[in-house]
């Protein structure tokens, strides 16, 4: 629609996850480098906590876009609204392994005998389970019970767990202790800074080929932050809301008034958008 009028290759703000787009907040600049030295010790859970829309997915894929498939076969779960058998069934599939029938340890011992053939080639699995906040205890227990497989000393498969913070105070519960002791890395998106958010969508701008047109002015950059709080996926959706009334109005600027009237917009619509209101500026961590 607006792209090729302002002369941009690609939809800057699009909402669905892409790597290509990734940009390195202090944040999750900080927590990349957490992953990749919880895959460099290639045993454990590693936990990653953020907001719906902060940023984790997206964290994850530039992840595995940079690790050498000769070495580390990554799977992912996504739907966590699992039983503990549909779990290990997910994980089977998620692996492409065939699921050898109804029996838990009949999955279990064909998963150990899928990540010992890797091992035995030079590779390692790596199981990446999203939304994990939805699991149960007696899940978690199988996924604990998947980090206990070893050929000799090293472990044949390692566990990303992905999720919204109440897998922080899940994970803090004394039913957790055992699992909390596997964990050998942990962090959390939090929201971008103000000058973060405005360096965040002039990254994305640029990704696109974008030349200043249209400009956009101070005031419009700490609008789009106080609006969104600094969460990025709540900003593509209020840039692309503004890039679109720019392109319908025939302005060749964007001012704070703007970012307001396209927010008002946005709720509206919506039926009052809390995800578009202000909200407490945490600053991006490890913890």
């Amino acid at each position: 629609m607006f792209e090729s009028h302002f002369g941009f290759s690609a939809p800057p703000f699009q909402l669905s996850p892409d790597p290509s787009f990734y940009f390195a907040s202090r944040g999750h600049g900080q927590a990349l480098s957490y992953l990749k030295y919880g895959v460099y010790q290639r045993e454990g859970f590693i936990v990653i906590t953020g907001e719906i829309g902060s940023g984790k997915t997206t964290l994850v894929r530039t992840l595995l876009e940079g690790l050498d498939a000769r070495e580390v076969v990554a799977a992912q779960v996504v739907n966590t609204q699992l039983d503990s058998y549909e779990l290990l069934h997910a994980a089977c599939t998620a692996f492409g392994v065939p699921v050898p029938g109804p029996s838990k340890a009949q999955m279990l011992a064909t998963l150990e005998a899928f990540f010992a053939a890797l091992a035995a080639s030079g590779r390692r699995a790596l199981l990446i389970v999203d939304e994990a906040q939805n699991l149960g205890l007696k899940e978690v227990e199988e996924l604990r019970m998947l980090s206990n497989f070893q050929l000799g000393s090293q472990a044949l498969v390692q566990s990303f767990l992905v999720g919204q913070p109440e897998l922080r105070l899940m994970l803090r519960s004394s039913a957790m202790e055992q699992l909390r002791q596997r964990v050998i890395a942990s962090c959390h998106l939090g929201p971008l800074s103000s000058d973060e958010t405005r360096a965040y969508i002039e990254h994305r701008l640029r990704r696109v080929g974008w030349s200043a047109f249209p400009a956009i002015a101070d005031e419009a950059f700490t609008a789009v932050h106080c609006f969104t709080g600094g969460i990025p996926r709540r900003i593509n959706l209020l840039c692309t809301r503004i890039l679109l009334a720019c392109w319908l109005s025939g302005k060749s600027d964007i001012a704070g008034t703007d970012v307001a009237t396209a927010a008002a917009e946005l709720e509206a619509e919506l039926g009052g958008l809390e995800s578009l209101g202000p909200t407490a500026n945490d600053s991006p961590g490890i913890n």
